[in-house]
């Protein structure tokens, strides 16, 4: 873009600075001046690329101070409001960024359809920004972002990595229990640490368990690594609708969907709420026990939309949002209220010890009123001939809708930023 700045630059110099000469040089001098523009063009110096400063053991992002008197904005509900239209471009598209994956670069893939990337959510009661990369590396400099869960977390992550590249390319580093990046401009990693129960589990397979086998009391490998996390964004809710066997205290506890196994079927809010209580504890504990504290997020519930079986040829073909209210699922609903309930238990836990602040990034109404926003059947190239076309209407496309949870992300952090600030700044006087 500066490029091009710059050429709009010079054409409008040539075509200003000869009536400028007109009028403020005698007429003589006119041609001379006319032919030593052609052939020595005049050209503006082009800005200077912003400096990054040095990222230091005490570097903090540079937000308002309340020294300033600045105070921290108020809090804003932004799991309401609507989806509107927008003529700007995404900040990212399937060639300028390569960490999309292939299943979710649906343009690329075929997709002519690209009016889905024109919408943005405006929340009923304030403004969500556009995201703003320099920013949110602010936020992260000398930290670890680490995102928890399935692949719904996969999905959010490779959106802010594309989000964060336009500014700042990240190296892809070696870490053994995890898919890890690190941003050099600010001493910042971000990893993705495939758990799909949080908890100890071990998924069903074609060639392994036909059922979800899950401990819901036992922590699960990634779980040594959180003394190095500063901010944790958990997703859970997807793997827990399957085929699954519980145990609790090494026992089973129930089932899902288990016949032939001789277990009681306890469906799985019970054990859904178990597991997420279990996590948020053990991350307290952890952290807290050293006087270390953390920020974590829990990413509510993202709704399908499948129009039929996901396994039998269901589809999501719809290419707008919806635009009236329509009323999230039942099971969609209780899955979000007990994601929420529990962020609130874990808040109250978090209070015996000090630096902890949890909140829930809730997205469950925002992407159940996108239905136009998924790959379908554009999770593979040109997916359209002979025999079965599978259609992805769980995850979602990139560019497209998720990154609107890392504009929502990304204002979250900066609340809790400014709080902290404030409670660091009330304690020091």
């Amino acid at each position: 873009m500066r490029g091009a700045n710059s050429i709009k630059d010079q054409s409008l110099i040539k075509r200003l600075l000869p009536c400028t000469l007109h009028i403020l040089l005698p007429i003589p001098l006119l041609p001379i001046i006319l032919l030593s523009l052609y052939f020595y063009p005049f050209s503006l110096p082009s800005s200077p690329p912003t400096k990054l400063s040095p990222p230091s053991s005490t570097s903090t992002p540079l937000l308002p101070s309340a020294e300033k008197g600045y105070v921290c904005d108020t809090p804003c509900d932004y799991s309401n409001g609507r989806w509107v239209r927008d003529k700007r471009d995404p900040l990212y598209n399937g060639t300028t960024c390569a960490t999309i994956k292939e299943s979710q670069n649906c343009i690329i893939n075929g997709r002519q359809d690209s009016s889905y990337l024109y919408w943005r959510w405006k929340p009923n009661q304030c403004h969500l920004p556009r995201f703003e990369p320099n920013t949110f590396l602010q936020l992260i400099v000398n930290k670890h972002l680490a995102f928890v869960g399935d692949s719904l977390a996969r999905n959010q992550i490779e959106s802010l990595l594309c989000l964060l590249s336009t500014v700042s390319a990240p190296k892809r580093v070696h870490h053994k229990g995890s898919r890890r990046w690190y941003f050099a401009s600010h001493n910042a990693s971000v990893s993705l640490y495939w758990s799909p129960f949080l908890v100890q589990g071990v998924q069903r397979s074609n060639t392994g368990p036909l059922h979800n086998i899950v401990h819901l009391d036992r922590n699960e490998k990634w779980a040594k690594d959180v003394h190095e996390m500063d901010l944790i964004v958990l997703s859970v809710g997807n793997w827990f609708l399957v085929p699954s066997v519980f145990y609790e205290g090494g026992k089973v506890l129930g089932c899902l969907n288990c016949e032939g196994l001789g277990y009681t079927d306890i469906g799985f809010y019970g054990p859904l709420r178990k597991a997420l209580r279990a996590t948020l504890s053990s991350i307290i504990e952890k952290k807290g026990g050293k006087g270390n504290g953390v920020n974590v997020i829990v990413r509510t519930f993202s709704p399908s939309h499948f129009d039929g079986d996901w396994d039998k040829e269901g589809t999501c073909s719809k290419t707008r949002p919806y635009m009236k209210e329509m009323k999230v699922g039942e099971v969609d609903e209780e899955i979000r209220r007990i994601e929420m309930e529990e962020v609130e238990n874990a808040k109250v836990k978090a209070k015996e010890f000090g630096g902890f602040s949890l909140e829930a990034l809730d997205v469950t109404k925002l992407s159940w009123l996108r239905p136009d926003g998924h790959p379908g059947a554009y999770m593979n190239h040109f997916p359209f001939g002979p025999g079965h076309v599978q259609n992805d209407c769980v995850h979602w496309c990139l560019p497209g809708p998720i990154d609107s949870w890392n504009e929502i992300l990304l204002e979250m952090m900066k609340s809790q930023e400014c709080r902290l600030s404030l409670v660091n700044l009330s304690s020091s006087h």
